[in-house]
């Protein structure tokens, strides 16, 4: 059987962009605790926006925003290939995994250290290890939480959006489904995040989380029109890949009609 799976060109497309959109949203898990600067990145000055009376905003953002875009490139294409139940499936595999991988960090990080680990890095400017670990891969659970519940809730929406204006749309425009469901689910995405990590798991005020939503999604807005083009691109190379006919018949059966 599994001969029959791997000769079958659509079916190895699925298999490689399950595990690609598994494994990228692991990693954005893992290297979001690091705070970047966007501007800084571009060799510029901090923006200092005021919204809402806060002053001094800048896109201070996670290193995970520089993945998580990716997972709805792949959304989108997963979705207009093989459907809404294979997206919620290997949305669904994505947070168990995630959750697994977070119950692993945990239990490495309380478990005992060996006595003369901690202090092994000092001649590299490493004062204790077993704080810098903690610190690596000991986010906070509500962090965690509304990290697993605003992918979740997001990647269900953006199924949503998507096959909705596909049904009016056919198979044309596939950058008004792809970058219209991505814009509605990146800004739900925004402000779950942060409502429950920092507003139920905080002291943040609502002027605070609207305010650094908005910022967060002004960036993620703008990488999604941005990436249109790659939707485009990833489309041509699966019809040839698989052909042409066959890649339409995939979409026919993505929308339930095959």
């Amino acid at each position: 059987m599994i001969q029959e799976i791997l000769k079958d060109k659509p079916a190895k497309l699925f298999i490689g962009f399950a595990a690609f959109f598994v494994a990228n949203a692991l990693i954005a898990e893992c290297i979001g605790g690091k705070i970047f600067s966007l501007e800084k990145l571009f060799g510029l000055q901090p923006v200092n926006f005021t919204i809402l009376g806060h002053s001094g905003l800048s896109f201070s953002l996670t290193c995970g925003v520089l993945l998580w875009p990716l997972e709805f490139v792949m959304t989108d294409i997963v979705n207009e290939f093989y459907g809404p139940k294979a997206v919620k499936r290997i949305s669904y595999t994505a947070v168990a995994l995630i959750s697994y991988a977070f119950i692993m960090f945990y239990a490495s990080i309380h478990i005992p250290p060996a006595d003369w680990w901690p202090g092994s890095k000092t001649q590299d400017g490493i004062p204790d290890l077993q704080i810098a670990f903690s610190g690596i891969f000991g986010q906070g659970m509500f962090i965690i939480l509304g990290s697993l519940v605003a992918f979740l809730v997001s990647q269900m929406v953006d199924v949503f959006i998507f096959h909705r204006i596909k049904k009016v749309t056919g198979e044309k425009k596939i950058w008004l489904r792809a970058t219209g469901s991505t814009l509605v689910s990146q800004l739900i995405d925004s402000f779950i995040v942060l409502t429950i990590a920092f507003k139920l798991g905080g002291n943040w005020t609502w002027t605070q989380v609207v305010s650094i939503g908005i910022m967060n999604y002004i960036y993620k807005a703008t990488i999604a029109i941005l990436l249109t083009p790659v939707i485009y691109f990833v489309e041509k190379r699966i019809e040839n890949y698989v052909g042409y006919e066959t890649a339409r018949q995939m979409r026919k059966a993505a929308m339930g009609e095959g």
